[in-house]
């Protein structure tokens, strides 16, 4: 039986859909105030230390971190994404790579930013990804993470069918349990409502934590 390799979909898809979500989300930050206060509070807590933004996309959160006063860089596991990220952004670091196994030390980083950089992960592989994150922080480092969230307590992980590959909603205290059983304690968590308009009525969530 040949296992499915969620991971490689998901970046095919991407390279796939680079441009047009590049085009899509460019400037999604100037509409989106909360969204804009949160990351803004995360450079606050990070201060000068060095953020890795995993899962960067085209570049577009980066940027805007940079001009925090953040020293930022991306990484994604589409080629195509990192090659637009680079010709928007030439005086950024961007780099392929998996969030799986990251090509950074251990004890490095002031943040992390994992942006819905986790939804299209298969829950049971979610624990390994949140290590390397641990790994790669300071002591009282910082993670954003941001996730589409079910109401559903009694299913924590749920599946639907997202416009590029399979992706997972995940109730947000199942989640916070999983960073804290890897050394992650929760600071606090922004929980957004759907637009009217939007097509899928999820929560997003907005979850800052710290490592001990």
């Amino acid at each position: 039986m040949v296992e499915f390799d969620a991971f490689g979909v998901a970046r095919d898809a991407y390279d796939e859909a680079a441009s047009a979500y590049a085009d899509l989300f460019r400037d999604s930050l100037r509409e989106s105030p909360l969204d804009r206060a949160i990351l803004g509070a995360f450079a606050e807590f990070v201060g000068v230390g060095r953020v890795a933004d995993l899962g960067c996309g085209p570049g577009h959160v980066t940027a805007y971190l940079d001009g925090l006063g953040v020293e930022a860089f991306g990484v994604d596991a589409s080629p195509v994404m990192v090659g637009l990220a680079r010709e928007a952004y030439p005086g950024l670091r961007f780099e392929v790579g998996s969030m799986a196994a990251l090509d950074i030390a251990d004890g490095v980083l002031g943040g992390v930013l994992s942006r819905w950089s986790i939804i299209h992960t298969p829950p049971p592989d979610v624990p390994a990804i949140v290590g390397e994150f641990h790994r790669v922080l300071v002591p009282g480092g910082h993670l954003l993470m941001c996730f589409s969230a079910t109401d559903d307590a009694s299913h924590p992980t749920q599946i639907y069918d997202h416009a590029v590959a399979p992706a997972y909603r995940w109730w947000p205290d199942h989640l916070t349990a999983l960073l804290r059983e890897c050394g992650l304690a929760e600071v606090a968590r922004m929980v957004s409502e759907p637009a009217p308009t939007d097509k899928r009525q999820f929560k997003g969530v907005q979850l800052l934590a710290r490592k001990g």
